[in-house]
């Protein structure tokens, strides 16, 4: 099993054993430093030994792993020379783009259940007592076995709610129309924000993540992500939906060979700012358990504080880049990291941090029965795909040759919430008419037996164009009940109609 270079210096090398692939890891180091090339020399490696992986493009320029790099200049040359590449040879790697939006890749879409509401909540920035009256609406619709799909389900289950919150209340708790109120701004905002196109149908297989290409090469499934970081609530919560989801989903299998899958969280501080205690509390579980669905996790940021200590404790593949200590944060941060390696007697790691150049790292990784080797100071190794940004014809040509296009880029949307709870609205707005009509028609039956019954029939009924001897007669005894030959009438009149009768 071939391992995954890292990177060189004069003395020793730094690969990754995939055997520790799916024990997690980290990229870190301030911006333009180099951690983007480190990503995708690690994508680049898990590919070629076939294992697929996830990995969001928050600037654009991870796009380049579909492209072939040019031919190496003296600069680059030399710096291959440096790393003993001698078989390196430019190559373009199996990409599948994806975007939430649907402009840059493929449709992502998941539908409101998948979600869930703890999940969706963060999503719509809602409070306790908001989130409460969320979980309810689920709840309703799973008992009354109402689809939620799209937006359009939740507002028309939101609206089921407001009309019946007296009933709902009664069985689920309280349930007010201030609550479901703020609940509709919030999707009205977020669907302002352009997650309508998200939630829906076809949803993401995650079995179409996990490809590998007719050369057996993992694929690699790059996110567009350059507008979506501009939504950091939307962004973490559909890497952390799409995480739980592979937690979920897949069986335990233990310690492999190879991870089956590595994810990378690009900008990973998002997933943990104003992060409520129970959705963290479920990100540390699911990182800690998830390496024994033999899935890897690994989280760029520029400091390494960024991610929670729990989680940090788990990430035993580490790849500091330089870090800048302009000031006494900085300089805190820059120890921090330092503290975090296996010590090396023959390096000062703090001072090194700082004086890292562009394509230099500070290299640590799981090695022998599963403990970190000492910290070295390497020269990153080069990738064979193209470093930056690719054209939107090249982009086009590559979402072409994709094996998924026909399964997500159309929208579908079958029966669900919005439309069921739509005709029982119209079932019920008809129901009165309905039965009005037959109420009328019953009488008119019982009158058409002989034309004698219905000549008496309109005398003491009435007809639609005038009235009867009864509403005549009790229009007039209206008038005079407060005589006592009123009253007088009423008993003899009323007495003699009806006994006679």
């Amino acid at each position: 099993m071939g391992e995954i270079l890292i990177g060189r210096n004069d003395s020793t090398s730094v690969s990754l054993d995939p055997h520790f692939g799916n024990r997690h890891g980290m990229i870190a180091g301030a911006t333009g430093t180099g951690k983007s090339v480190s990503l995708m020399v690690l994508a680049e490696g898990f590919s070629r030994l076939g294992v697929p992986c996830f990995l969001a493009d928050a600037k654009g320029d991870l796009a380049g792993l579909a492209m072939a790099a040019g031919e190496p200049g003296d600069k680059l040359k030399a710096r291959l020379e440096k790393l003993k590449l001698a078989d390196w040879k430019p190559q373009a790697n199996p990409v599948v783009f994806w975007d939430l939006y649907g402009k840059l890749g493929h449709p992502v879409r998941a539908t409101v259940s998948e979600m869930g509401p703890t999940l969706l909540g963060r999503v719509l920035e809602l409070n306790d007592t908001q989130q409460g009256v969320l979980e309810i609406v689920f709840k309703v619709a799973d008992d009354q076995g109402l689809l939620l799909l799209d937006l359009d389900d939740l507002r028309a289950l939101l609206a089921f709610a407001a009309d019946n919150a007296k009933d709902i209340s009664g069985r689920y708790g309280l349930v007010s129309p201030q609550s479901i109120a703020a609940i509709q701004r919030a999707v009205l905002k977020l669907e302002q924000d352009g997650a309508e196109q998200f939630f829906g149908e076809p949803a993401l297989d995650l079995a179409d993540l996990m490809r590998q290409d007719m050369s057996g090469r993992g694929v690699i499934n790059v996110l567009a992500a350059d507008q979506l970081i501009l939504k950091p609530r939307l962004y973490s919560t559909f890497l952390l939906w799409l995480l739980s989801e592979l937690f979920e989903r897949l069986p335990e299998v233990g310690d492999l060979e190879q991870p089956k899958l590595v994810f990378f969280f690009d900008e990973a501080h998002l997933l943990f700012d104003d992060c409520p205690p129970a959705l963290q509390q479920r990100v540390e579980q699911v990182v800690r358990l998830i390496r024994s669905k033999g899935v890897g996790v690994y989280f760029c940021s520029q400091n390494p504080d960024d991610v929670p200590d729990v989680i940090l404790g788990q990430l035993g593949n580490r790849v500091q880049h330089a870090l800048r200590a302009f000031t006494p944060r900085d300089q805190k941060a820059v120890k921090a990291a330092a503290e975090t390696f296996a010590p090396n007697p023959k390096l000062d790691v703090a001072k090194a941090i700082g004086q890292l150049g562009v394509g230099e790292a500070l290299a640590s990784v799981l090695a022998g029965s599963g403990v970190p080797t000492p910290v070295e100071q390497v020269l990153v190794t080069t990738p064979c795909c193209r470093i930056g940004a690719i054209t939107e014809a090249e982009r086009a040509a590559v979402r072409q040759r994709s094996p998924v296009g026909g399964k997500y880029d159309a929208a579908v949307n079958r029966e669900s919430a919005a439309e069921l709870l739509a005709a029982r609205a119209q079932g019920k707005a008809a129901a009165p008419g309905q039965a009005g009509g037959a109420d009328a028609a019953q009488p008119a039956a019982a009158g058409a037996g002989s034309a004698w019954g219905a000549m008496v029939h309109d005398a003491l009924f009435g007809t639609k164009r005038r009235q009867g001897m009864i509403e005549t007669m009790g229009k007039q005894v209206a008038r005079s009940m407060g005589s006592k030959l009123g009253q007088q009438i009423v008993r003899g009149v009323l007495g003699g109609i009806f006994g006679g009768r």
